[in-house]
């Protein structure tokens, strides 16, 4: 009975102008046996200037949505969550029963009953604008400050959405939030940024980054982006640096405690990963490069629920970088999951049960 009600107000939903219908659909039951309705829609951003100088007449943005808004007595929308997925991902991503059983589901934190869940593509990624719709390397040089307007505009003008109860985003989207809040303060009244560092990418994250990409443009078949059929090695050695770095020390040696062990696991495993478009695999790990949003932390005066795994290769807690930043904004808490057998490294991010507990304190802290 729940599941149809929801269903129902979904479809009848008015969609924003200038953002395309979002078309209902209620999803597969989930492990908790919830079946997640939701709507997908398109914003369309014309005339879109990039900080790099050049524009696009049409920028796409797509977008999921669980719930529904709820509007205050002076119209405005006053339910509104969104979440940001990492580099690669897809806002439907946040549907993995480790994230979504824990927070979506009715009674849980983020409840779709109460809570209107904005799930953006960035650009690059999923079916929002990108490389591989025909540009390829003649696609704007986007960056997270370019990602980060844009989702803005997606709020703004496509879905009427001009304050977030809540901005959270994991990875990549960690990152967007911290930019963001510098961009856009007050807009989100609470944020909760999981497994990143609001620093330029230096050191290791830089370095894996930049290998990928120069695997990729090293390959001949990329013939310098206009290949006619994939650099399947460039790909491969893209993959298996992606391996490493979302790799969990801990865990791996309990699951994988012989070289046989490894081996099988290993079997087929980066060959699944060479579907991707390798033009949009460059822009989307390239689209780091002018991020760094320390200079202005101090302007985040909104309550932040900061949260890293100590087993992150992308973000090792050894560097003492997170415990120098989070005291520099006024509202913000930081805590670093222990490693073990069951954290998840990097990853860690999607699994909601390590961090459910911060998410509570942090809605209760910025007004319930």
């Amino acid at each position: 009975m729940l599941i149809s009600l929801i269903a129902a107000a979904l479809a009848a939903a008015t969609p924003a102008a200038r953002a395309a219908p979002a078309s209902p659909v209620v999803g597969a039951p989930s492990a908790a046996g919830f079946a997640f309705p939701y709507a997908e829609g398109d914003y369309v951003a014309r005339d879109f200037a990039f900080h790099s100088g050049e524009r696009m007449a049409a920028l796409r943005l797509h977008y999921t949505t669980l719930g529904r808004p709820h509007r205050d007595k002076a119209g405005r929308v006053d339910n509104a969550v969104m979440v940001l997925h990492g580099t690669g991902g897809t806002g439907q991503q946040f549907f993995n029963p480790v994230f979504a059983n824990e927070l979506f589901v009715p009674g849980q934190p983020l409840d779709i009953t109460r809570y209107y869940i904005i799930l953006p593509d960035a650009i690059g990624h999923g079916k929002s604008s990108k490389p591989s719709d025909g540009l390829h390397m003649r696609f704007p040089k986007y960056d997270y400050a370019d990602m980060v307007e844009a989702q803005h505009r997606l709020l703004v003008d496509g879905l009427k959405v001009t304050s977030l109860r809540l901005l959270m985003g994991t990875s990549m989207g960690c990152m967007h939030d911290f930019v963001w809040a510098e961009a856009y303060p007050g807009f989100a009244r609470a944020i909760m940024p999981t497994a990143c560092l609001p620093v330029e990418l230096a050191g290791r994250n830089r370095t894996w980054r930049k290998l990928s990409i120069d695997a990729i443009e090293a390959d001949p078949a990329w013939a310098g982006g206009e290949y006619k059929s994939p650099p399947l090695a460039g790909l491969r050695t893209a993959a298996s640096l992606s391996l490493i770095a979302g790799s969990a020390p801990v865990r791996m040696q309990a699951d994988l405690p012989t070289r046989a062990a490894v081996e099988d696991w290993l079997k087929g495993r980066i060959e699944k990963q060479l579907d991707g478009d390798a033009n949009d695999t460059i822009y989307q790990l390239d689209a780091s490069r002018t991020y760094d949003p320390s200079a202005k932390l101090e302007t985040i005066t909104v309550p932040v629920a900061w949260v890293n795994s100590a087993d992150d290769f992308i973000n090792p807690f050894g560097l003492g970088i997170a415990e120098k930043m989070v005291g520099r904004m006024p509202n913000a808490t930081f805590r670093l999951i222990p490693e073990s057998a069951d954290t998840h490294g990097h990853g860690t991010h999607t699994w909601a049960k390590f961090w459910k507990a911060d998410l509570v304190a942090l809605l209760a802290r910025s007004g319930g």
